[in-house]
């Protein structure tokens, strides 16, 4: 049975972390790689991009697979919660061996962050390896194809879109061969999610071909709405979308960084304007190597490379949509939920 999440990629388990209140509106998710560790891959497409460990995850590098990838706010400041996750995995003897003992490794943790200072009201309140440690030992907690938790959780905990409130989002399928594919979203982003001639979400509109628009008066109210929220606020919009897709497909790490630069193009069908100097958009892919590809079929790997853009893109409405509202000190951001409804 699949639960239409990340974790329908078998071995791969996502924890989320969070601090909110007392000027807190923050958190981090860990996606914990399986025991052997899983191919990796990264593609950054952002003009602002704050990250740790990408440069290890080129095909012409040594590295070969990675432990866990971390996705976190507060900017770069956050990244520190890799820190926590490394210190979990040594502790448990997983990573590169650099020694002769076994407990000589360094485990290799992959990390992208998303700006949220201050939206909780505390500038300088941001995860730390303490949430680190929290979001992976959660995520190991986890049993095996367990639901992830979506909105405002985690790494989306402070996450915006635009003028509204963003958060995690994930998605799955079933390929034909019978290879899955999976992702998961923090979405952040300068741009917007919603077409404002409408109301309508890009990416439902992407998805389904047609939807149903939400009731004029509906959609003219939320823009006031919408209008009178950002009048209030005076700080740049500095975001981040951060995306992982995974798959249980044997790649190589080469076509493992085609599936992170292919799957840009779900957040670029969900938000508009997108990859700006404001964001940091990152994209990272993991492949377990389970299943081959079949060797017969040249066509094997743009499937997984089309279900991976398509996923992106619903895991980013289905964060909007399971995102809750916000009214504090540190800004208000109402949900797609309570501008529209079901619309």
């Amino acid at each position: 049975m699949t639960v239409d999440a990340l974790t329908d990629v078998a071995g791969l388990r996502v924890g989320h972390a969070a601090r909110t209140g007392d000027g807190w509106l923050t958190g981090t998710t860990v996606v914990l790689a399986p025991e052997e560790g899983a191919v990796a891959a990264v593609d950054v497409r952002g003009g602002g991009p704050g990250t740790k460990e990408t440069d290890a995850l080129d095909p012409r590098n040594l590295v070969q697979k990675v432990e866990a990838v971390v996705l976190t706010g507060g900017s770069a400041y956050g990244l520190d919660s890799a820190s926590g996750v490394m210190a979990w995995l040594e502790e448990r003897g997983r990573g590169v061996r650099v020694g002769p003992d076994p407990a000589h490794v360094v485990p290799v943790v992959p990390a992208a962050c998303v700006f949220d200072l201050g939206r909780g009201g505390d500038f300088k309140a941001r995860p730390d390896a303490a949430l680190g440690r929290a979001a992976v030992e959660a995520a190991a907690a986890s049993g095996p194809g367990t639901p992830v938790a979506e909105g405002c959780v985690g790494a989306g905990t402070g996450a915006t879109v635009g003028r509204i409130k963003g958060g995690v989002g994930t998605a799955s399928t079933v390929l034909a061969s019978g290879i899955t594919v999976g992702a998961l979203v923090v979405a952040n982003a300068a741009g917007s999610a919603v077409d404002p001639a409408t109301g309508s979400l890009y990416g439902e509109l992407l998805l389904q071909g047609r939807v149903e628009h939400p009731a004029h008066e509906v959609h003219e109210a939320a823009r006031r709405r919408l209008a009178e929220s950002a009048a209030k606020e005076r700080r740049p919009t500095l975001n981040t979308t951060l995306a992982v897709v995974a798959t249980d497909a044997a790649l190589t790490k080469a076509q493992a960084q085609k599936l992170a630069g292919t799957a840009h193009d779900g957040i670029a069908r969900a938000v508009r304007p997108v990859h700006l100097l404001n964001d940091g958009d990152t994209v990272f892919a993991l492949a377990t190597g389970a299943r081959p590809l079949d060797p017969a079929d040249p066509l094997a790997l743009n499937e997984v490379l089309a279900a991976g853009a398509d996923l992106v893109t619903r895991a980013v409405v289905r964060a909007v949509r399971a995102a809750d509202s916000v009214d504090g000190p540190g800004g208000t951001w109402p949900s797609y939920e309570e501008l529209y409804g079901e619309q």
